[in-house]
């Protein structure tokens, strides 16, 4: 399955992001108010890069509380790794794994489409499979 049949029932403007300049404690109670992990870092339509809760615990351990009124672009992930709509799940799946992240922005052209989580993937690949099993049993019980 590719990224972008996944995300193709997901309006983009649903996606949770925030500018570069917005302090880390104000990204914090977003992440909070949204129960979610990351959130992708917008200059403009561009992609700048990623924060999420491993960047809060990294920057508090390096320097203190300080870190929380720093701008996003300070302590972000950058540049984004990210994924184009025809990539398949399996693709995005193996680069979280090799980069050891759990998020991607979904970029097609220049705008970012979509935002996925590696529990997006999962979930995706086990109804693929599920869906696949449901026709070997089938074409089992017919033949």
């Amino acid at each position: 399955m590719e990224i972008g049949k996944l995300i193709e029932d997901r309006a983009g403007s649903q996606i949770v992001s925030a500018s570069g300049d917005m302090p880390v404690r104000e990204a914090i109670a977003l992440l909070a108010a949204k129960r979610i992990g990351a959130i992708p870092v917008m200059n403009g339509d561009a992609v700048i890069g990623i924060f999420s809760e491993r960047d809060v615990v990294y920057r508090l351990a390096d320097e203190g509380e300080v870190c929380l009124t720093r701008p996003l672009a300070e302590v972000m992930t950058a540049p984004p790794i990210s994924v184009k709509p025809t990539n398949t799940v399996l693709d995005a799946l193996a680069l979280m794994t090799k980069r050891r992240i759990r998020h991607l922005p979904v970029i097609d052209g220049d705008a970012m489409c979509g935002f996925i989580s590696i529990g997006d993937l999962v979930k995706a690949r086990l109804d693929e499979i599920e869906h696949e099993a449901e026709a070997l049993r089938t074409y089992i019980q017919t033949a």
